[in-house]
């Protein structure tokens, strides 16, 4: 019988995408893989509901399993105590999780892979004995910030909000402003919501590793700090193993099997490196003062671009954004007087074929992680306009460890301005800076190529993971 990985992920489309990537280099390996998925998509996460689909469709040799519904399961709002809320979901989980892992064969459960935010089910599998694993979709700087962030409130540091946008020094990247840490950490230490976010990080730590969706070359500084026995201070708590095994992001279309999108035509007949591509992620969206700031800025620029436009959502966090109204949320005749050299998409454009593709010169981006690899993936300099999360701690190693990209001024303040938007556009697309920016992620692509090649770094990394898992597993008395 083979032995079985069982994934858990979190119900979030960007951390069960690239979770999902897994499944193909174990599956290469020789092990079976089963997914284990909390049912809650006949509520209102049809976009998750669909991702489901979608990867099961594609992978008909693994098996996904729906756990039992729970009754009345907890509200998730979009406030800031979405995380409390999300969290108990989960919790509530724990017993049907454990139930499922108590029916498969004895011993035939290898190792189980929860989602970093699903922690509150690592107890579940460790008390069965199973060999324990996170999965980090967010970078290993944002994760290495994030562990050490406890212990600097803890040595007696103000309250962050005091800090304004001070430099934090951090072990493994470079100083990040206070301004950019998760909002969470800016209440105060003795609510629920800080003691909630703070402990989801202690929590991780006790997994028996954690996979992290990155590259050695990429992250090569965060990830040596990650593995360093003195990373936190007081000895009171030790990283486990970290298995750097990215990227890991939904390959592209192929153009062999479906209808091809109507941008990627429309790229087919634009200049090689000549369009700006604006995306802004799955729940991101701007106000229309801000779209129309947007609109004025890529005019006056001159260049062709491609812009994915997004509607706000209707107050929910897994409601369907309904298509906007063009004509209402961009200038006047804005439409009509860049036809031609620019296309405005409404909700979604398949972003890693967009990337990948030759047309493509510059990526406006929310900095979200999986953007970012993505970016990377395509060769394609960035401009970083982070919106929430960790997203403006990505924007610093973008801009100052990675050198993939340049910031865009204005989003702190909430409104950036059309001048901006021009100016930024022109460095990357015309000057010899965007040059340079270009020769950068173009280096970090050819090395990014061979990670998961044989003997490739991630590669090597997913193969010690199974190594490690059977070690843990004879330990726990389930060779």
């Amino acid at each position: 019988m083979k032995k079985t990985v069982v994934l858990y992920p979190g119900v979030a489309v960007t951390h069960f995408v690239p979770m999902m990537q897994l499944i193909d280099a174990l599956l290469e390996e020789g092990y079976a893989v089963v997914v284990a998925i909390i049912d809650i998509t006949h509520s209102k996460n049809l976009a998750f509901a669909a991702a489901v689909d979608r990867v099961a469709a594609s992978k008909p040799s693994v098996t996904f399993h729906a756990l039992p519904r729970i009754q009345d399961p907890p509200v998730v709002t979009t406030d800031a105590r979405f995380l409390i809320g999300y969290f108990e979901l989960v919790r509530r989980y724990n017993d049907h999780l454990g139930e499922f892992l108590r029916s498969m064969p004895p011993r035939s459960v290898h190792a189980v892979i929860v989602d970093s935010m699903s922690h509150v089910a690592l107890d579940v599998a460790k008390e069965l004995g199973i060999p324990t694993y996170t999965f980090v979709s967010c970078s290993a700087s944002a994760l290495a910030v994030s562990l050490q962030l406890p212990f600097i409130r803890k040595e007696g540091q103000v309250c962050l909000k005091e800090l304004g946008d001070s430099p934090l020094d951090f072990f493994g990247v470079p100083p990040v402003p206070a301004s950019h840490q998760f909002g969470e950490m800016y209440e105060d230490p003795k609510s629920e919501l800080y003691q909630v976010f703070v402990n989801s990080f202690r929590k991780i730590l006790e997994a028996n590793g954690m996979l992290v969706n990155t590259f050695d070359s990429l992250e090569a500084r965060a990830l040596g700090a990650l593995k360093d026995p003195m990373f936190l201070p007081g000895g009171e708590s030790t990283v486990p193993p970290v298995y750097s095994v990215g990227p890991l992001v939904e390959k592209g279309g192929d153009e062999t099997t479906k209808e091809k999108h109507e941008c990627l035509a429309w790229l087919d007949k634009q200049p090689e490196h000549s369009v700006v591509f604006l995306c802004f992620g799955s729940f991101a969206f701007h106000t229309e003062d801000q779209l129309k700031e947007i609109a004025v800025g890529l005019e006056k620029s001159g260049h062709r671009f491609l812009w994915v436009v997004r509607a706000p959502p209707r107050g929910d966090t897994f409601a369907v954004h309904g298509d906007p109204d063009l004509d209402t949320l961009l200038p006047e005749g804005f439409l009509d007087r860049t036809n031609g050299r620019g296309l405005v998409v409404k909700q979604w454009a398949p972003q890693v074929d967009v990337l990948c593709h030759k047309a493509v010169g510059a990526f406006v981006t929310h900095c979200g992680w999986n953007s970012v690899q993505e970016g990377i993936i395509g060769g394609v300099p960035m401009l970083c306009w982070p919106l929430y999360a960790e997203q403006k701690m990505n924007k610093v190693f973008m801009v100052e460890e990675f050198g993939v990209g340049v910031e865009v001024v204005g989003w702190q303040q909430g409104l950036v301005k059309a001048e901006e938007v021009e100016t930024k556009v022109r460095l990357v697309l015309e000057s010899e800076e965007g040059e340079r920016l270009r020769a950068r992620v173009t280096s970090l692509k050819e090395a990014l190529a061979t990670a998961w090649n044989e003997g490739g770094s991630s590669h090597a990394a997913i193969r010690q993971f199974l190594l490690d898992a059977a070690d843990v597993g004879m330990a726990k008395g389930r060779a």
